[in-house]
């Protein structure tokens, strides 16, 4: 952690994380995510914009995106459960298997390149944004969920995936739930529980496996910036609403259409940096 910084540095990194507020919670109001999928690549930017080591920028944009993730998610998970929408058995059953994929993710990641993550992010983002932009063509993988141990490795992948690209997993549990035809609201409602069980230990990882690292920003716990969470949280809320006009200006298309170009620009540009 660096505390021996000057008051430009600090003042710097304020308006760059509070960009990222704005930008994130403005998308996150658009296209309706939790903000992992777009706080990763736009405090990437501005990280690398700060002159932050280069090798460091992808590890600090998971690691806080993680972060800020937790109050989100469990205010979320809360809210949901509170209606009865979230199918309780299914995260209990994901319980384990997600938290042991987080642990590996978060381990595979702090042994990961600058670029290797980029990559990862790079090429889930665009199978992300093709499905999107091209739909699943109602595809179903069945009509109930898969018993054990189908169930425990689903949970493991979507821990682990969500972990190396830094969110909440929604993404992923949204796509297998409604593929084994659970409805959507369920889905969305049980996915806010699974970033409970994805932020909390992926963050506690990321913050273990940065500590003490060379070449930090101001304020960082490991590879989680503490300003970073602490600033993104009440920015991005407070542009939220600008983003929830703009999607009830279009339809539902539209906004899959939108996310997904943007997911697919990210993964575009993530991969012309790697070559």
């Amino acid at each position: 952690m660096i505390l021996d910084v000057s008051t430009s540095e600090v003042f710097t990194l304020i308006l760059a994380v509070l960009a990222t507020g704005v930008v994130a919670g403005i998308m996150a109001g658009t296209f309706g995510i939790g903000g992992g999928a777009v706080i990763v690549p736009v405090f990437y930017q501005f990280l690398i914009f700060l002159k932050v080591d280069p090798a460091l920028c992808m590890h600090i944009a998971i690691g806080t995106s993680l972060g800020i993730i937790i109050p989100t998610s469990i205010r979320s998970f809360l809210s949901h459960r509170k209606r009865g929408a979230v199918d309780m058995d299914i995260l209990r059953a994901w319980a384990v298997p997600v938290v042991v994929g987080v642990i590996v993710g978060a381990l595979v990641a702090n042994h990961l390149s600058n670029a290797g993550l980029k990559g990862v992010f790079a090429v889930l983002a665009l199978l992300v944004g093709l499905r999107l932009v091209f739909g699943t063509g109602g595809a179903t993988l069945g009509t109930t969920m898969p018993g054990q141990p189908g169930l425990s490795v689903i949970g493991g992948a979507i821990g682990f995936l969500s972990t190396l690209m830094g969110i909440g997993g929604g993404t992923f549990c949204n796509t297998v739930m409604t593929l084994y035809g659970r409805p959507i609201h369920q889905a969305v409602a049980t996915s806010s529980g699974l970033g409970v069980l994805i932020s909390i230990p992926g963050a506690i990882g990321f913050v273990w496996s940065g500590w003490g690292h060379a070449g930090l920003p101001p304020f960082s716990l490991g590879y989680v910036n503490a300003l970073g969470v602490l600033l993104v949280i009440p920015v991005s809320t407070l542009a939220a609403p600008l983003g929830v006009r703009i999607a009830h200006a279009m339809k539902k298309r539209q906004l899959e259409m939108a996310f997904g170009i943007f997911l697919l620009i990210v993964a575009g540009r993530f991969g012309f940096s790697l070559l």
